[in-house]
């Protein structure tokens, strides 16, 4: 699957409505946004199953702020609505492939877990 836009209007649609998406907020102008565009489009080629949105934060900038981005490109991942990553820069193929793989192997029931206690922790 290509990556396909994310907007203020289906963002949270998207997160909600999808168990893996890797999101890549980016600007035309932005040097190192271009250089790592092949870098994620091949990726969502590799990974029809998740997900792989764009941000176009020129655009959306209210979306961008929103998710307090302050350095493009910026990489998200979702698994099951819950944001595991976030990372401004662009990553080269090798660690994009692994960051996904990590991400596929993570035991979300132990993460859910362990944010239910923590909110727990929070609440007493």
């Amino acid at each position: 699957m290509a990556s396909v836009e994310l907007t203020a209007e289906n963002f949270d649609s998207t997160i909600t409505g999808n168990e893996i998406v890797v999101v890549d907020f980016w600007a035309d102008w932005c040097g190192p946004c271009k250089m790592f565009a092949p870098t994620f489009e091949a990726a969502s080629e590799k990974d029809p199953e998740i997900v792989f949105g764009k941000v176009d934060t020129e655009a959306e900038q209210s979306l961008a702020a929103a998710a307090g981005i302050q350095s493009i490109p910026t990489l998200m991942v979702f698994r099951e609505k819950i944001l595991l990553f976030s990372q401004a820069g662009a990553l080269p193929p090798a660690a994009l492939d692994d960051l996904i793989a990590q991400v596929k192997g993570l035991d979300m029931e132990a993460v859910h877990a362990e944010i239910a206690k923590q909110q727990a922790e929070v609440a007493e």
